[in-house]
């Protein structure tokens, strides 16, 4: 038996989000020189590459990468970036992950950051779901969808055909 799969965002309304999504980074950060795009990976790492490059096209703010590695299975354990704390220290920093489910990820990231002082911390994500068992929200989404706990939401960012799929 297959499992059925709904497409509930296509590449080009994908790229719509996160245009969309940048034009908003950029509003919140009108006075700022710099952003910092704190991506977790794999997913979240790789939309945020995507907003650098339209941020870049759009404003006068120079966007930079942080990769977020965190053990989704163990979010208390270790989490590193690629970028030091003195690099986003007193900046602008954007979290930005695919999916917000529960939050678990999206909070321990977020506690991680406030380790250091920052001028403005906002969160992005691709889909935002209803069903978080932490205080936890997306300032930026591209799309809110109210599930079942039984459904999941897979975002397939490999290749140039991105989709987001509701199964």
């Amino acid at each position: 038996m297959s499992v059925l799969k709904d497409i509930i965002l296509d590449n080009n309304a994908i790229n719509n989000k996160l245009r969309r999504i940048a034009f908003q980074i950029y509003e919140a950060n009108i006075n700022e020189e710099e952003v910092v795009l704190a991506g977790i990976d794999t997913n979240g790492y790789i939309l945020a590459k995507k907003l650098k490059t339209i941020l870049a096209k759009i404003s006068p703010i120079q966007p930079s990468l942080c990769k977020i590695s965190i053990d989704k299975k163990n979010p208390r354990a270790l989490i590193k970036t690629s970028l030091k704390s003195e690099q986003y220290e007193n900046k602008s920093v954007v979290l930005i992950d695919d999916v917000l489910n529960s939050g678990t990820t999206l909070i321990y990231c977020v506690k991680h950051f406030l380790e250091v002082p920052l001028k403005q911390f906002k969160t992005a994500v691709l889909v935002n779901r209803n069903h978080k068992k932490f205080p936890v929200k997306a300032d930026y989404k591209g799309i809110s969808l109210s599930t079942s706990l039984h459904e999941h939401v897979q975002v397939d960012l490999d290749g140039k055909d991105w989709k987001a799929y509701l199964n």
